[in-house]
């Protein structure tokens, strides 16, 4: 059995990126691959579009690219370690089960949960339908002489042969941090130490001193062997995320310690947060939370908030500087010939597609304008500068972080190529690999969403994105 697929109706609703029909979505949890299937699981209030009574929803693919609903996977137990929401965690192989791990919260919880385990019931259900929680938590709590005042957000990884796991955290002094357990057997955990915190050198010169938590903290290797943390900035409420490349070499009691030796922020969007990797053989795929960057009121009437981000192929090269692009398998959802391949005329924009622009010169592309006339959505391209601007105008944005354009520098090149990934209400902007915009830019009925295109660009192709490809 299979829930509802996620409404399609309006121009704000995103049809291709994973969300439930209706109501509240926050993190992604626990991605997954288990018998050839991508499982995918989030945050989820299946009683309305605001953050509480959390739940695990969960969508599997064979492809990342076309999801399957399912019923809920985890749900909050009456009078257990979990009864007031079943927060962030992972998904991971324990001998065979499908194990996930992760943060129960009770209602006296004010940011710190316990670590639990819910277990796949049949290992042997490529769909994974039925989870098990275990009736007492792994970690009842964090340790007691850290004074640690947020605690959630559990991460396994393997090192050295064995398994370990990060935990997010914030300290009572305002310093946010990075807990460490051991977990090889993951019924029976040991704190192992600061992993990191927020003294760190190369972490306080990327974020500053602004949050006083780290969550979610993810980890992932790239092929050069680099090992890459990611962090959610926290500060009181969420913030911005970011990420540091460095080694992970192993300390005198045997547990690893990460060195860091480049950090910056992982999104330059305002409407992106809490990403989940997935640790693949040769490549590690994240998919993040995109909120909602309009008043509760519209939210309310339009009965669902939040979505996922597109996954993307995280990767770095040799300077610590990330290499982040969309999954190749996203190439699934185009239709089967590009609706725009020149930029000599005007040309409509479909509600979602995949467009690419080349530019050796400045150039300007214009993708949505108000009634008026005025540009209200561009990307600027500037090769010479080595910048890549995207502006929403006039166009307002609900949220306390503004409404003005955000540029990204790149090194000085011949020429830089922009991919724009439109759905609904969703814009994922990816210059030259390097970097990334993630906003939520919303249509006004009488906007007009059309390709205008201003400069001499190299190339410019579109693609509209179709529930399934034609051939």
């Amino acid at each position: 059995m299979s829930l509802a697929a996620p409404s399609t109706t309006g121009p704000h609703a995103p049809r291709f990126r994973v969300r439930p029909a209706a109501h509240w979505i926050n993190d992604p949890n626990g991605p997954f691959r288990w018998r050839d299937r991508y499982h995918l699981f989030y945050q989820h209030n299946p009683d309305a579009p605001v953050h509480g009574n959390i739940h695990w929803g969960h969508a599997s693919s064979p492809d990342l690219a076309h999801w399957e609903h399912h019923p809920l996977a985890l749900t909050p137990t009456p009078g257990g370690p979990d009864e007031a929401g079943c927060w962030s965690g992972c998904v991971v192989d324990d001998g065979g089960t499908p194990t996930a791990v992760y943060t129960g919260i009770d209602h006296d919880h004010t940011g710190v949960g316990a670590i639990c385990l819910a277990r796949a019931a049949d290992p042997d259900d490529p769909r994974l339908l039925d989870w098990r929680p275990l009736p007492e938590p792994v970690v009842p709590g964090p340790p007691e002489d850290l004074d640690v005042v947020m605690f959630r957000d559990p991460f396994v990884f393997r090192h050295a042969g064995r398994r370990w796991a990060l935990v997010g955290a914030g300290h009572a002094d305002g310093t946010p941090s990075v807990l460490l357990y051991d977990c090889d057997d993951l019924t029976r955990w040991r704190f192992a130490g600061v992993f990191l915190d927020g003294h760190d050198p190369v972490a306080l010169d990327a974020f500053g001193d602004r949050a006083v938590g780290w969550e979610c903290p993810q980890l992932l290797r790239t092929a050069d062997g680099t090992w890459v943390l990611v962090v959610s900035l926290w500060d009181g409420d969420p913030c911005s995320t970011g990420y540091l490349a460095g080694t992970l070499p192993t300390s005198s009691d045997g547990g690893p310690r990460f060195e860091a030796r480049a950090a910056g922020r992982f999104d330059h969007g305002r409407d992106f947060y809490a990403p989940a990797v997935l640790q693949e053989d040769d490549r590690a795929l994240m998919w993040g939370w995109s909120w909602e960057a309009r008043g509760q009121d519209e939210v309310a009437r339009a009965g669902w908030a939040g979505v996922l981000t597109a996954p993307r192929v995280v990767d770095v090269r040799p300077d610590g500087s990330l290499r982040v692009s969309p999954a190749p398998e996203l190439d699934l959802l185009r239709a089967a010939e590009p609706f725009v391949t020149a930029a000599d005329r005007p040309v409509r924009l479909p509600e979602a597609y995949d467009l690419t622009l080349t530019a050796r010169a400045p150039t300007t592309a214009t993708l949505l304008r108000s009634a008026d006339g005025s540009a209200d959505l561009t990307v600027r391209i500037d090769p010479d500068a080595g910048a890549v601007t995207l502006d929403r105008g006039t166009r307002p944005r609900a949220g306390r972080e503004g409404s003005g354009p955000i540029t990204v520098r790149l090194p000085r090149r011949r020429e830089i190529t922009v991919r724009v990934l439109v759905d609904g209400s969703l814009v994922e902007l990816f210059a030259e690999d390097r970097a990334m915009v993630t906003e939520r830019v919303y249509r006004r009925p009488n906007d007009v969403a059309e390709l205008v295109v201003e400069g001499t660009p190299a190339a410019v192709t579109g693609w509209e994105l179709v529930p399934q490809r034609h051939g």
